[in-house]
């Protein structure tokens, strides 16, 4: 019994001592900070009151303490680093932080190997990726929904370009590339990366020399994407550099924010540094537990700082540990740490790394924080699939004289919002541009309407602009006497359009060329590219490899190519009075004027004394009838419904043939014609003959590369001179230009002509570097010019003087075509039809009712071609003797039904035929006579 006794009570010690090692009485979180720092400071101290918070509540983690061991890095990635491999010494169940993603990047190898949870709401690099890093969490919203919230605050300002200035680490370095991408999807760009040195080493020259830069540059809204210390020096040295003043725009990360919660009220030399500044904050929603919190804190900090949202994110990061931890427990898992194998070879050494164990639970634990659904001081705390925060939302907040005040939100749900972000979680997304608003804005200077966002670069430096120095077409631009003066149609445009700008634009004219020869103005637009000006103004077209480099402003002049070519007058002849149709044309009508009089003819013969007679007095009637028409002179009438159908619809398109004829035929006796075997760019193509286009336009390359012109068919001609003299020589077959340029050619040349249409449409713009703000507002003001009629002023005085060009165009009287009355002819064509299908209809009907039944089979075999004699001979005569004749035969076989002899069928056949005959031959007579 003893040894028994003695058995039991060893087996209880033993499940009592696994228990105690499964279920132990601590459960330790390590917490890597730099604690010198605002939110170093906010969560020590929030870190500290979660955990008294949680081990006061024994329901938590049934009796055990959780126990936050802190360290202070201090600035330092080696500090961090040492740090977390001794929480790993220590069977840590989970580490809060690092603060910077410094060394999460380093830390999160650690706690893959060992298997440790790493939650940080500090280090939000949206490069930590879940998919490298799986036991790194982050508890807070990370810098891709911040730099999403700024990239949408510049595309809601409609400012183009930014400038980024950032610490030069890995978190401010990545946010930098994520807003960058941001800005690129909402058609923004980062015009430059102003790049500092690692927060806190950068000294006051370091800024100076990055802000004197950015003060050189054509931006003027710039993101601070840093840390407080260095962020606080930047405002300083750029207040200094008069870069607080009106015009520029500055929108501070989320440190700026925590400087304002933490550190108020602040210093007046800071203040004033940093007003007009727009800054983020994540937003909390409003709850009973969080101004409770809050009511706590000037007690839990003893006045010594203020709170910020950073410090409800540590806080709520503690509990998070501790429901998981209870969770793990309460499943039946254990908590129980395994030396790493792969470490025990280093056992030993002064670092003891043998000592690091592997947290055995620690990816079900993992999970757990994962899967959590809670509701702490931040709001409601639950990662998406992705591990990102549940609608994550800023506070958008601009810095005034006494203060800040709050001009809106930002969620990744609905975009910006004066609305709190919890009232629209209630209603459907609605991201469109009509419904994103923010309130008024002080912006630096103290002004409140909004900055144009740029300036010119070099701090007011004059705009080098080069035009081209023309040597022919001097009216669109040229130089005054190898000065820097140049005047011309397109300079006038480019100072009207100047002038309508809300601000000054300095700027000096650069002729480019040697004065001898027109310039290439391919080569002029490439100067842009290189910096050797800063826009190009003149008659530039506007083509597609131009645009590739640079931007154009809308076009102030249409300009497309055409073809001019020599031409001759054409004498009127005798048999001018032809010309206004087509051979087909009138074919068809002469065809057309007989169908319709052959249609009426049969429609009225029956019925119609004037449509009856002889052959050739028939046939006599239908010309006379058919082309009295044509002018309405017919003396015939009409008695039958369907011939006054046929004649009415046959007289309306008689009436628009000749108003035509009449309209083309008094052009062609009047109006001068010329004539050319060019009739536009196609026969031009296929005539193998030279083609004449000026120096320095677009004109060859389109040529030779469109329309795979040989070079050695292309001949360039310098002036208007050139123009008339290869014209006139046969040198150049026909030339192609511009047609500005060709206007103001015909305007002195009459003896040539446009030939055909302009093949391209395009127009004149001058040309700035790509993305140019200057382009855009250029753009607006020649739209102005042209609204308000100075830009046809312009245009008169340089460009209007009497022209031939308007009568050339119209060299060739074009003849009416088929084509352009076919409808007309189908018309007529099927009321003819229609009216021959009904007029035979109603014959048939007829000849059946009157005509004699055939019923003598001995005639059967003949009765065919009778039946068809007899046909026509009843189609042949006058309607009122086939009524007679029936009336006639009506009353003898009346006669015969009462009781008298009655012929045989092949008498009164025979009798019928006799009488057929009889009156035949009595109206052949009666015609005769």
């Amino acid at each position: 019994m003893n040894l028994v006794l003695l058995v039991s009570i060893f087996v209880f010690c033993v499940q009592t001592s696994l228990e105690g090692a499964s279920r132990p009485d601590v459960v330790n979180v390590g917490a890597i900070f730099s604690f010198g720092t605002i939110n170093g400071k906010v969560s020590k101290i929030a870190m500290q009151a979660a955990q008294d918070d949680i081990n006061s509540d024994p329901s938590i983690l049934g009796g055990r303490k959780l126990v936050i061991k802190m360290h202070d890095s201090n600035f330092s990635g080696f500090l961090g680093i040492m740090g977390a491999l001794q929480f790993m010494e220590t069977d840590t169940v989970a580490i809060i932080g690092p603060q910077n993603a410094v060394m999460a990047h380093v830390i999160s190898h650690l706690a893959n190997e060992l298997q440790v949870p790493l939650l940080s709401f500090t280090a939000l690099d949206p490069t930590l990726s879940p998919l490298q890093y799986p036991f790194f969490l982050q508890t807070a919203p990370n810098d891709l929904f911040q730099m999403t919230a700024i990239a949408e605050m510049v595309s809601h300002y409609s400012w183009e370009e930014v400038i980024a200035i950032y610490s030069d680490d890995d978190q401010s370095r990545n946010g930098v590339t994520i807003l960058g991408d941001k800005l690129s999807e909402r058609r923004c760009k980062i015009s430059f990366k102003a790049a500092l040195p690692p927060d806190p080493t950068a000294t006051e020259s370091d800024v100076e020399k990055e802000l004197v830069k950015v003060r050189m540059m054509e931006s003027r809204v710039l993101v601070l994407h840093t840390f407080s210390k260095t962020g606080l020096l930047v405002f300083k040295v750029a207040q200094r550099l008069g870069m607080m003043d009106t015009g520029y725009v500055w929108i501070a990360s989320s440190w700026l924010s925590t400087v304002l919660d933490s550190n108020s009220p602040l210093p007046s030399n800071t203040s004033n540094s940093i007003q007009g500044a727009l800054t983020l904050r994540p937003h909390t929603p409003d709850s009973k537990r969080k101004r409770d919190f809050i009511s706590r804190w000037n007690k839990l900090s003893n006045g010594s700082i203020g709170l910020n949202p950073y410090g409800l994110y540590a806080y709520d990061t503690v509990w998070l540990i501790a429901r998981a931890v209870k969770l793990f427990l309460d499943q039946g898992n254990t908590i129980s740490f395994s030396n790493d194998s792969s470490l025990n070879s280093l056992a030993g050494g002064t670092l003891n790394l043998g000592a690091l164990s592997i947290f055995d639970g620690g990816k079900r634990f993992r999970d757990l924080i994962l899967q959590s659904n809670m509701t702490g001081l931040t709001g409601p705390i639950h990662f998406l699939p992705d591990r990102s925060l549940l609608h994550p939302s800023f506070d958008i907040i601009n810095v005034i004289e006494h203060g800040y005040q709050q001009i809106g939100y930002w969620s990744n749900y609905s975009g910006l919002s004066v609305v709190l972000p919890e009232t629209l979680y209630a209603k459907p997304p609605n991201r469109s541009s009509s419904s994103q608003h923010l309130n008024s804005v002080v912006w630096p200077g103290g002004t409140t309407s909004r900055p144009r966002g740029w300036v010119f670069p070099d701090n007011g430096r004059q705009l080098r602009i080069g035009v081209p120095n023309r040597v022919s077409y001097k009216d669109f631009v040229s130089e005054v006497n190898t000065s820097d003066v140049v005047k011309g149609y397109c300079i006038d445009v480019f100072i009207a359009a100047i002038k309508l700008l809300p601000y000054a634009v300095p700027h000096r004219f650069i002729p480019f060329g040697d004065g001898h020869n027109n310039p290439s103005y391919n080569q002029l637009v490439s100067k842009i590219t290189t910096g050797v000006f800063d826009a190009v103004v003149g008659d530039i077209a506007i083509v597609t490899n131009r645009t590739r480099t640079v931007d154009f402003t809308q076009p102030y002049i249409e300009s497309g190519l055409v073809v001019v070519a020599p031409v001759r007058k054409l004498n009127s002849s005798a048999w001018a009075f032809l010309r206004p149709f087509t051979p087909w044309m009138w074919a068809v009508t002469g065809i057309f004027f007989l169908i319709v009089g052959t249609v009426v003819w049969i429609l009225e013969h029956r019925i119609n004394d004037e449509f009856r007679g002889p052959p050739k007095r028939q046939l006599v009637t239908v010309l006379w009838f058919s082309f009295s028409t044509m002018f309405f002179a017919h003396r015939e009438n009409t008695v039958s419904t369907l011939g006054r159908l046929v004649l009415i619809i046959w007289l309306f398109v008689v009436l628009i043939i000749n108003s035509s004829y009449t309209a083309s035929l008094t052009s062609i006796l009047t109006v001068q014609q010329l004539s050319s075997p060019i009739k536009g760019i196609d026969t031009l193509i296929t005539s193998n003959q030279r083609i004449g286009f000026q120096v320095g336009s677009f004109a060859e390359n389109y040529l030779h590369e469109e329309l795979s012109v040989p070079e050695s068919r292309l001949v360039a001609l310098g002036s208007p001179e050139e123009y008339a003299l290869a014209l006139q020589n046969g040198t150049v077959a026909a030339l192609v230009d511009e047609r500005p340029y060709v206007d103001l050619f015909l305007s002195d040349h009459c003896e040539f002509s446009i030939r055909g249409q302009e093949f391209t449409k395009g127009g004149w713009g001058f040309a700035f570097p790509r993305d140019s703000p200057l382009a855009i507002d250029m753009s607006t003001a020649i739209l102005t010019l042209s609204e308000n009629g100075e830009l046809q002023k312009l245009h008169d005085k340089w460009l209007s003087k009497k022209s031939c060009s308007s009568q050339s165009s119209q060299a060739d009287s074009e003849q009416l075509e088929l084509g352009s009355f076919w409808g007309l002819f189908l018309i007529s064509g099927i009321a003819c039809f229609i009216a021959l299908v009904i007029y035979f209809c109603l014959m048939l009907h007829q000849f059946k009712r009157y005509a004699p039944e055939e019923t003598d089979s001995s005639v059967h075999s003949s009765s065919r071609s009778g039946r068809l004699q007899t046909f026509l001979s009843f189609a042949d005569e006058k309607v009122d003797n086939v009524k007679s004749k029936s009336k006639r035969k009506r009353e003898e076989l009346s006669l015969n039904g009462f009781g008298k002899e009655t012929e045989s069928p092949n008498g009164s056949e025979r009798r019928i035929q006799r009488d057929i005959s009889l009156e035949r031959q009595s109206y052949r007579n009666t015609g005769a006579n």
